[in-house]
């Protein structure tokens, strides 16, 4: 069975490395959808995998979450369902199944739910050819404030930053990547050098929130997660076309 990763590795390598945050705020079903839609064709060339917020996922329930599902992946696009999911065991595991049924290929989740809740979220989704994606920094401006708070390591008792103990957490229960803002370079730098190949890194934030997508490829993102950037751009098939040679030139 071939795993998420690997199957994001195939797309990216021919159709770049950009991932279309479909994060639209259109709350009329039909018109969500539609505009979805329009999305995977239009811009679906220019990206090797495309992500649902949680407030995207709601209103359209399964039977249309399906539908598009399949569409992305008729157009060679990896899914990904970002719900931050961070619950107790067995709440997880009904999420990721839900999630599979619908189609999609991957979830980001929180490691805030520990690592023991996390290492069996991960070994379930691989189980069913999956993957997981956690949360190690976000991009937003307040991210700072919660990501690098000074904790102690239960296991070590040493203090540390939020963000380092999340990726320790990441690394060891066998991830498929990582979400580092694009915001943060330097935590990207680091981060690639701690999970050596590890696991991928994927950064959101590029642009309308001041990342800046060469230094965020430099430091060592593997992938991009844009989207205002993009739908928001006057031009946004030549906005996706820029990201993507950007990222099949770095």
């Amino acid at each position: 069975m071939i795993g998420f990763r690997q199957r994001m590795e195939k797309s990216s390598s021919k159709k770049g490395r950009i991932i279309l945050a479909n994060d639209l705020d259109d709350v009329n079903i039909e018109k969500l959808e539609k505009k979805t839609i329009s999305n995977i064709k239009n811009l679906g060339k220019y990206l090797c995998a495309i992500k649902f917020n949680f407030h995207v996922m709601l209103p359209l329930g399964e039977k249309s979450l399906s539908k598009i599902n399949r569409l992305a992946h008729n157009e060679g696009l990896q899914t990904i369902a970002d719900m931050k999911l961070n619950d107790i065991g067995n709440t997880n595991m009904i999420a990721i199944k839900r999630l599979w049924k619908c189609g999609f290929d991957a979830v980001i989740a929180n490691p805030i739910m520990g690592p023991e809740n996390l290492k069996e979220l991960v070994k379930a989704a691989h189980n069913g050819g999956h993957g997981v994606i956690t949360l190690v920094h976000m991009s937003h401006p307040g991210a700072k404030l919660g990501y690098g708070l000074s904790v102690q390591d239960p296991k070590t008792g040493r203090a540390q930053k939020l963000h380092d103990l999340f990726l320790k957490w990441s690394y060891s229960s066998n991830v498929d990547g990582i979400v580092v803002g694009a915001t943060v370079p330097d935590i990207i730098a680091y981060t690639k050098k701690v999970v050596r190949g590890r696991c991928d890194i994927y950064s959101p934030g590029v642009g309308t929130q001041g990342g800046d997508a060469t230094k965020s490829l430099q430091a060592g993102s593997r992938y991009l997660i844009v989207g205002r950037t993009i739908l928001n751009s006057k031009n946004p098939v030549l906005e996706a076309k820029k990201l993507q040679q950007l990222s099949l030139e770095s």
